[in-house]
């Protein structure tokens, strides 16, 4: 923790150590007496404690000042960050049952990379060629998974290999990307005031956005109906853009960014919104989290035209799991599967693709 912000450290002090424990990448507190840790993937019950209910409830409601924002009975959740980056989403009784109930996703101080990712075994070298030809050859890209699974992590990794002459647009909820590009122009949602003013969204920066020449936009996560807004964005010139967004499969995302544009509000024929969702993504990869706490790029799949009104996936590569080892170790490997269908658009580029078996 920075020490211009020491009156965080001391409402946070029970859990400090995992605060600066880089192998911790997360920490949750059920209540004052009950916190666990997720370190390496896998989740551990801790020992620390909080004083008293009011003591925890202190420190929650002393980071949402420090963020400029409100956690009372009116205002009874909170998304917000610490100040080395970290973000934090709060709940207080009684919505929260056992007590003030606190998650800290912890920022990572080193940028995991391609190269980190290969090292870790969460990718392949086939698929980081398929990656860099799906980001040069400016194809949309939304990275899916669920909850921890690492879809922040990839979506860095994507980002990497966007040329750094291009101006890229960054729309956060709270700042995450560590985009490594010379002209990055981030942008963050604003929360409403006390009196349920001062409100700016994602909806309202994507519309900035289109207005301020981007060569791509780069969205943190799709949650609602900004989802529209970024489809119409996307089919309407704007090229080589990524986000993410919660989804169980590649083929569940398409239905997700569905029902997150019907959250908008606007009337629109399903027929025309699928078209609309088919024509604007180009690609999903796919991450997920292992029963060994691993996380992997569980598949990469182009999207494909609708047939019959449904949608299409091909899978370029999946994740293979052939066995659990008696550590409880998944092994696996890598597996290409499809030829892409811009073949012909990366021999143009001299962009190599990955040699998929006959």
């Amino acid at each position: 923790m920075d020490n211009s912000n020491s009156f965080l450290v001391l409402f946070l002090e029970p859990i400090r150590a995992y605060l600066e424990d880089d192998d911790v990448s997360e920490i949750m507190i059920n209540g004052p007496t009950s916190v666990y840790i997720e370190k390496k993937g896998k989740l551990q019950k801790t020992d620390a404690k909080f004083i008293s209910e009011p003591a925890l409830k202190a420190a929650a409601s002393n980071i949402a000042k420090s963020v400029g924002r409100l956690l009372n009975e009116d205002n009874p959740r909170l998304d917000a960050r610490l100040p080395d980056g970290s973000r934090v989403h709060a709940v207080i009784p009684p919505l929260a049952r056992c007590g003030t109930v606190i998650a800290i996703r912890k920022f990572k101080k080193d940028t995991i990379t391609i190269d980190k990712m290969l090292t870790y075994g969460s990718l392949s070298e086939d698929a980081i060629k398929l990656i860099r030809a799906l980001v040069l050859l400016h194809k949309n890209v939304i990275v899916s998974g669920a909850t921890s699974s690492g879809k922040t992590s990839v979506l860095n990794a994507l980002s990497s290999f966007i040329p750094n002459g291009e101006r890229v647009l960054v729309i956060e909820d709270a700042s995450e990307l560590q985009l490594q590009q010379e002209h990055i122009v981030p942008f963050e949602t604003r929360k409403p005031d006390k009196n349920g003013n001062g409100e700016v969204t994602i909806r309202d920066l994507i519309h900035s956005s289109l207005r301020l020449r981007p060569d791509r936009l780069v969205i943190g996560e799709i949650r609602g109906g900004e989802a529209l807004d970024l489809l119409q964005a996307l089919n309407t010139g704007h090229a080589g853009s990524m986000s993410t967004i919660h989804a169980n499969t590649a083929l569940d995302c398409l239905f997700r960014l569905e029902t997150c544009a019907l959250l908008s509000g606007i009337d629109i024929p399903l027929v025309a919104l699928r078209a609309q969702v088919a024509s604007a993504i180009n690609a999903v990869v796919h991450t997920g989290r292992l029963s060994d706490g691993s996380r992997k790029i569980l598949a990469i799949s182009e999207v494909l035209p609708l047939k019959n009104g449904d949608y299409q996936v091909s899978d370029f590569l999946v994740w293979q799991t052939d066995t659990i080892a008696p550590d409880g170790k998944v092994e696996g490997r890598f597996v290409l599967k499809n030829r892409p269908t811009f073949v012909d658009q990366a021999a143009i580029a001299k962009l190599e693709l990955p040699e998929v078996p006959r």
